[in-house]
Parts: C-alpha cells; structure tokens; sequence
C-alpha cells in the first residue's frame, strides 16, 4: 500500500529539485562566461564557434526560480554585450544610446524567460523525455528573427550567424543562412544542457562534437553555383563627402591604375543631389559604367536615398533607393519597389548600405534573379573601427549564404570583394579616404534562399505562442493569490 505514495514521491524529486532553480551566484556566473565568450567570438580572429559557450551559458541562465530571475540577469547580459561591442553607438546617438543598448538587451533577457517558462512547463515532458529541448531553438530563432527583421528599430548584428563573417566557409550557411545557423548552434547547446546534470564531461563533448558536425557541414555545402556566367573587371574609390571636382580627379586617377575596369563603384551619398552632368560626361568620354549613390529630391526637403546607374553613354539607365533608411537618421523615404539591373554581365541586384544586414531586402533581389550584389555604403570614419568592422561581417555571410559575389564600398573602410563562397577576394582599409579596391566579379548563375527562410514563420508562431502562455499563466497566478487574500 505505501509503495505506490513513494514511487511518486521519488518520481517528484527530480522536478521539485528542478524547481529550486540556480542561485543568484551562479546565474551570475553564468552571465559573465556569456558576456565573455560572446565578446571574444567577436573579437578574436576566426573564434566564432566560441557563440556556442554564449548560446549554452544562456540556456544554463534559464534555469533560474522564477521568470524575472531570468529575465533581469539576461537583459544585464545584454546590456554588457552592447557596452562592449555596440560601444560606437555612443558615438553616434550620444545619450540616446542608452535606450538602443536597453532594446538590443531586451531581446537576450526575454529569450532566457521565455526559455525558463518553457522549462517549467510539466506539459513538455513526456516520460524520461524532455520537449523542452526541441522547443528552445525555435524560441531562438523567433526571437532572433522578429528583433532582426520585423519591427522599426530592427538589426541584426551580433547574431550568432555574423560571427563567423571572418570564416563563412567554416559553417554551413549556404544551405541553412544565418537564422538557420543560430537555430543548429542552440540545438547543439540544449542537447548540452540536457546532459550537464547527468554529465559535464559528456556535455563538453557534445559541444565540441556539433562544432566540428557543423564545420564539417560547412565544408560540403559551401558551393558557388556552376553556371555559364561572365566576368566583369570593377572597381572602387572610397570617400567621405566628397566635391565634384574632387570625385573627377579621383576617377581619372582609377582609371590610370586600372584602365581594364569596366564598372566603378561610389559610395552611398558620394552626391548630396542626383549624379551631376560632369560625372555623366566623364562616364560618356571614357566609356565607363558608373553605380554611385546620391539624392534623389522629392520637394518639401524629402528625398530618396537612391544608387544611380549611369551608362557608357552618360544616361541615368538605373536606380535603386535604399529599402530600409537608418532610424533617427535624415535618411530619405524608404523605397517602395525593388528591381534588378540586367546589366550587360548578368542580373546585378543593388541595395544601399545597412540594407545588405536585412535578409527581407536581399532575399527579394534573390528571388528576382540576382547574380551579384552591388553594395554603395557610407560608414562614416567617426564612428570607429569597430563599427566598420562589425558591418563589414555581413557581406561574406550574405555572399556565403546566396552563393553570389558581393562588392561592397564603403566611404571610409572596409570595401570588400567577396566571392560566392563568402571568400575576401580584394579589400580597403579604414580609415582609407582614396584607397582603390578593386578585382573580378564572378557571375556563375542566380543564387538561392537557404532554408531558414521558410522555417522562420514556424518559429514566429511558436515564440508567439509561448509568450501568450506566459502572460496567461501569470494572469492566472495573480487571480489566484487575489481570491486567497480574499
């Protein structure tokens, strides 16, 4: 007769043990291996695999007693990751930077409640198995995609995806993308998680067993498309805030060092007005087919931040404006229409600047054929290096991702040739007013989406789902305690 009570009570333990949850310490602990490992990943060459310690001191966070343990410490996670990598924001917003350090922390600190509302929720377990486990990385990824892509101050820096933008070749994000990298990166962190209790060696040995499944990965899948495509010689000149007549001496000087390119490249706003009759003229004289960014005026001080084609012939054959303009900034109107360049070598898609970090923007220069991607940028030398060389991670995981070459100049560093396997073929310094990049853009064929943009609405519906689950189990629970009191 007693057996039964005691099998029960010994089938509770493990929970009611679960349910005591890690200690401040320890959570704090937790914090600070997270802070570290994600900074180094970041910061040392070729360390990104380091994202997986980030993404398991995270998880191991969750575990905390209750929803505001977890979620307080995860925003001060947060918080210390921008300070350290977003520091270039102080730079720019001054104060107001305090607020985009909040949001960015808001995401990290609302994944690890959502995370430890999903471990205590007895609905997911199923006998000696867990679903929690599978459950997690599709918070992950909602999380990480709806911060990076769907709401007004949405970018996607230092995802788990862009800290391999040194060595995009080491993942398999031609077949997953970067969503779909940071959704294979915290599978292999829970599967860690869930043998930490049983075993920390055997946890350590997961960790390092996906980095190199995922490396191998990498190496079979990072494949540039093997079509009958054509070459083009390009060229580019970076510079800030150039005259006009400043840009024709530039331009004379290009083409006495590289009289065989036959495309040039500006950077975003090289013009504060659209491209003037001399730039046309010198393109019509010498031949030359121009992409350079300028504005285009609207009346009332609006304008289109817009990139111009300008042709052998000295005509304006192309424009694209900027999809989506930087927030807080004198940016111009968003654009409301992409289009490709079928240029005399291929299909050219064209986006401006922070439009590259936007997945929703590439992939529909993507889906309309695009073989190569031309990239006008302004990253002003003010806001440091650092700032340069974060944004110039997303050129080679973009061009890993598609399987297309990108040429990407900037006005004051870091100009980038990158290959379709992600590869820096030819790149210019920050700062480096007139540095020359210049090199072969390869096309070999349209590219394709990875796969993580058909997951991405699944993991949406799921974070989505949870989040309710949580507000409403917290509804319940204050009902409940009011009509006690009563």
């Amino acid at each position: 007769m007693t057996t039964a009570p005691i099998a029960i009570q010994e089938a509770k333990q493990p929970l009611a043990k679960a349910a005591e949850g890690l200690r401040p310490v320890s959570i704090a602990a937790w914090g600070v291996i997270a802070v570290v490992s994600l900074h180094a990943a970041y910061g040392w060459p070729n360390a990104g695999f380091l994202v997986l310690v980030y993404l398991f001191a995270v998880l191991q966070m969750a575990k905390a007693r209750t929803w505001r343990q977890a979620f307080y410490p995860g925003l001060a996670v947060g918080l210390l990751i921008g300070l350290l990598r977003l520091d270039f924001f102080w730079r720019i917003f001054s104060t107001g930077a305090f607020a985009l350090w909040i949001v960015f922390a808001f995401w990290i600190g609302l994944f690890v409640a959502l995370a430890r509302i999903s471990l205590r929720w007895p609905v997911l377990r199923m006998g000696s198995f867990d679903l929690t486990w599978v459950l997690i990385p599709f918070i992950w990824f909602g999380v990480e995609y709806f911060r990076s892509e769907l709401y007004y101050l949405r970018f996607a820096w230092l995802s788990p995806g862009f800290a391999f933008g040194e060595s995009p070749g080491w993942v398999p994000l031609h077949a997953v993308g970067t969503y779909g990298l940071g959704f294979l990166l915290m599978c292999v962190a829970c599967a860690a998680a869930g043998f930490w209790r049983r075993s920390k060696w055997q946890a350590a040995a997961i960790l390092l067993g996906g980095a190199a499944a995922l490396r191998l990965g990498g190496a079979v899948t990072a494949k540039i498309p093997t079509g009958t495509g054509s070459l083009v010689h390009v060229a580019g000149i970076q510079m800030e805030f150039p005259t006009e007549k400043e840009v024709l001496v530039r331009l004379n000087d290009l083409l006495r060092k590289q009289p065989t390119a036959e495309l040039i490249v500006l950077s975003e706003y090289t013009f504060s007005e659209p491209v003037p009759k001399e730039i046309r003229d010198w393109c019509r004289e010498h031949r030359r087919y121009l992409v350079v960014g300028g504005k285009d005026p609207l009346g009332k001080g609006q304008f289109y931040n817009t990139a111009f084609v300008i042709s052998p012939e000295g005509e304006i054959i192309f424009r694209q404006v900027k999809s989506v303009p930087i927030q807080f900034f004198k940016d111009g109107l968003p654009g409301q229409e992409q289009k490709i360049w079928h240029s005399p070598w291929g299909k050219i898609g064209i986006c401006i600047c922070y439009d590259l970090g936007y997945s929703r923007v590439t992939d529909r220069l993507v889906q309309l054929g695009a073989e190569a991607l031309i990239v006008p940028t302004m990253d002003v030398v003010d806001w440091g290096e650092r700032q340069h060389r974060l944004h110039a991670r997303v050129a080679p995981v973009r061009a890993a991702e598609y399987g297309i070459p990108v040429f990407r100049v900037a006005s004051s560093g870091i100009s980038q040739l990158v290959d379709g396997r992600g590869n820096v073929l030819a790149s210019a310094p920050c700062p480096g007013d007139g540095a020359v990049i210049a090199g072969t853009l390869d096309f070999r064929g349209p590219g394709r989406l990875p796969w993580d943009r058909w997951l991405a609405p699944l993991a949406l519906v799921v974070t989505l789902g949870l989040i309710f689950i949580g507000c409403w189990k917290q509804l319940r629970a204050k009902r409940s305690k009011k009509s006690l009191n009563l």
